[in-house]
């Protein structure tokens, strides 16, 4: 004996379901596919809203275990200190400590003039990688060129480039950063340190582990630099990952109740059926009640009819929408 005759036997409701559905093979067939578009709805816009939420982790790549450390204008600090620079690093327990020196200039390479961003920056290798020549760890000599730059100015590793009045041999092409990050070299040339005549610093950088460890490391900056007086400002990346995914857990809570809409409407169908159903076999009923059927054996059948269109409806529904996600 089959599984399912088996059921049957225990269950005789289904039977009686199964066969009044088969009757009406079109309201039935409508019915389940109410439970399908509901369902298949649902399911969709969830997909959508994680497929949103991971194009824009993707796009923003891994900023969370960055901060950016500058002095606060607002109270009158223009310049990071020697001495705020080894506190920094002091408390930085785990990470790299970036300090950074910015200013605008005229990059001339042949006929070729543009305004673009100067960063010196001391280790370079730290945080960027070249796509051709090197990205040294020590930048003692010669300038690294962002990939945008580069591509746009046709400039190549051993190519000279002129920095106002500073000549500087180029050392590599920088790979191409992408998404959202605290110096962003594409468009700008990374040149030693001692190229710069002033002192004191425009920012540091800390780049951490984890994102944990940036957080914890931007608490002890604060406590340490900003004692008696705020001397510097702390951005961490990891507040802006923070409220995209609390945006899109909200977008996503969001659609999903949209798509539970449909689902609402195919059950309120199944209900229209059943009480139609119910209606036009008053006849039916009358005669089962006069043979002897209890009326919770009735009840029983109406509900063992709603709920295989039901699972009918949502087992397709899962399917489709199974199939829709891997495609």
């Amino acid at each position: 004996m089959s599984l399912l005759e088996r059921l049957y036997r225990r269950f005789p409701a289904l039977v009686m379901a199964r066969r009044n559905l088969s009757r009406n093979r079109l309201r039935s067939g409508l019915a389940a596919l109410g439970i399908i578009i509901g369902v298949l709805a649902i399911a969709s816009l969830g997909m959508f809203g994680t497929t949103l939420r991971a194009g824009a982790t993707e796009q923003l790549g891994d900023i969370g275990n960055e901060i950016s450390v500058s002095p606060n204008a607002q109270e009158g600090y223009e310049r990071l200190s020697e001495r705020d620079v080894a506190d920094i690093r002091r408390v930085t327990d785990e990470g790299t400590v970036v300090p950074v020196r910015q200013r605008s200039a005229t990059l001339t390479r042949g006929q070729d003039r543009t305004i673009t961003t100067v960063y010196g920056i001391e280790n370079p290798g730290v945080l960027y990688e070249a796509t051709e020549g090197r990205s040294p760890e020590r930048l003692r000599q010669g300038a690294l060129v962002g990939a945008t730059l580069a591509d746009r100015l046709d400039v190549e590793p051993g190519n000279r480039i002129t920095l106002d009045n500073q000549s500087f041999r180029v050392v590599g092409v920088l790979e191409e950063q992408g998404g959202i990050s605290l110096l962003n070299p594409n468009n700008a040339v990374i040149v030693p340190m001692e190229s710069f005549d002033e002192s004191g610093y425009s920012q540091v950088v800390v780049r951490s582990p984890t994102g944990t460890a940036a957080n914890q490391t931007a608490i002890a900056i604060r406590e340490e630099l900003n004692d008696r007086e705020e001397k510097v400002t702390l951005f961490e990346l990891g507040s802006i990952t923070q409220g995209i995914n609390q945006f899109f857990g909200i977008l996503n809570a969001f659609l999903v109740g949209i798509g539970s809409i449909s689902l609402v409407v195919a059950g309120v169908s199944i209900l229209n059926v059943m009480l139609m159903s119910t209606i036009e076999r008053r006849q039916e009923i009358g005669v089962l009640r006069a043979v002897g059927v209890q009326k919770l054996d009735v009840v029983r059948m109406i509900l063992a009819e709603a709920g295989l269109l039901g699972l009918v409806g949502g087992f397709f529904g899962a399917v489709l929408a199974v199939l829709a996600g891997s495609s």
